[in-house]
């Protein structure tokens, strides 16, 4: 079974330092310690990084499954469409990429 990356760049509308880490706390509360879930990361873009391919992010949350049924358990699970109830309104923009690890 391979293990399945799920990454995510979320562009704020509000991108106020308050803002960037309100959504960055409320992946930590919403998102982390699932089943299945066999690494769990949030971070900020490194503004002293400024290279044009990041700035198109302000909160970068990073999750590696034990394989694909477990990420697609959690696509479904309440606290993660809890998740996206209360902050939806927040993005510009999210970018979500997904990838088979080897």
């Amino acid at each position: 079974m391979a293990r399945l990356a799920h990454h995510v760049f979320f562009l704020l509308k509000d991108r106020r330092p308050e803002a960037i880490e309100a959504l960055a706390a409320s992946c930590e509360k919403y998102l982390n310690g699932h089943d299945g879930v066999v690494d769990f990361s949030v971070g900020t873009r490194d503004h002293e990084l400024d290279r044009p391919v990041n700035l198109d992010f302000d909160v970068s949350l990073h999750l590696v499954f034990r394989d694909r049924a477990a990420h697609d358990a959690y696509q479904t699970i309440e606290q993660h469409l809890s998740f996206i109830a209360e902050n939806k309104e927040s993005w510009q923009q999210i970018t979500v990429c997904d990838s088979n690890l080897r």
